[in-house]
């Protein structure tokens, strides 16, 4: 078996996530907590001022949770990954597992990335269940609905597109006349993944422009081109992740081509990548 671990993104996030871990890694919290300027495990435990689902705090906070999670690991078994992945925040995680950057560096850059997108308004996600890309693809098309992109190609037959919240409200009827099975809303505030994103895209990468990456250890498949990343396209590759589609389907089916007998462990809270791979890997 070939260990890989896949980390979740946004929308695995959960009042209680965390809760083994905090008290294993004071130092590690303590340094979240004097960087993010309050109190990641009350944020992830008890979500006092029901902040945890807004984007700007779910990310730093889901980073933590993952981050934890696989120091927990490697600690517990002495084994590490022998290649990584993630969906669209999750991809940070693979970074940070494959030494990218330290737990600081990625959770400043986390921040910033949550805040940019949280700045996004007026924008709109659904969930298509029982469509191929193809057929959404076909159904932009044939129904003017060019205002809308391809946002998440979770598995062969659950995509997400984003867009115009109205736009996206609007093609629902659209989507379900043309034969999906389910047409889920998704609760974000902005268009991510989609050209929407462009003027926040732009600001994030000369915010990267701070930082330098250290060697990779392993490799990390990228959203963006289901590749694994070139060690001089990790600010490149973060930048257009933005913008770009997340093409979780093609970086499994590309681990399970290049792989030999892989064996996948989703590290963070849920079980969400679990269940795409099922689909991914029956289809």
């Amino acid at each position: 078996m070939t260990k890989i671990f896949i980390f979740p993104g946004q929308g695995s996030q959960k009042v209680g996530m965390g809760a083994e871990l905090f008290n294993a890694f004071p130092e590690t919290v303590e340094e979240a907590d004097q960087e993010l300027g309050y109190s990641i495990s009350r944020l992830c435990l008890e979500d006092p001022d029901q902040q945890l689902n807004k984007t700007e705090f779910t990310q730093p906070a889901l980073y933590t949770v993952n981050a934890l999670s696989y120091l927990a690991k490697v600690n517990e078994t002495g084994e590490k990954p022998a290649s990584v992945a993630g969906h669209s925040l999750g991809e940070y995680n693979a970074l940070f597992a494959a030494n990218a950057f330290d737990f600081i560096t990625g959770l400043k850059i986390v921040r910033k990335r949550g805040e940019l997108m949280s700045q996004a308004t007026g924008g709109g996600m659904a969930a298509i269940i029982g469509l191929s890309k193809e057929d959404i693809e076909k159904i932009i098309r044939e129904n003017s609905l060019d205002a809308i992109d391809i946002a998440n190609l979770n598995s062969p037959q659950q995509i997400v597109i984003s867009g115009p919240e109205k736009k996206i409200r609007d093609a629902e009827p659209v989507f379900q006349s043309n034969g999906a099975k389910l047409f889920i809303p998704l609760k974000v505030s902005g268009a991510f993944h989609s050209r929407y994103m462009e003027s926040s895209k732009k600001e994030f990468e000369a915010f990267l422009h701070q930082f330098e990456f250290s060697s990779l250890e392993r490799p990390v498949i990228s959203n963006v081109h289901a590749q694994p990343y070139g060690q001089d396209q990790i600010r490149e590759n973060l930048t257009n992740q933005m913008t770009h589609s997340v093409c979780w389907t093609e970086t499994i089916q590309y681990l399970l081509r290049e792989i030999e007998d892989p064996e996948f462990e989703e590290i963070g809270p849920g079980n969400v990548l679990t269940g795409l791979l099922r689909q991914i890997r029956s289809s």
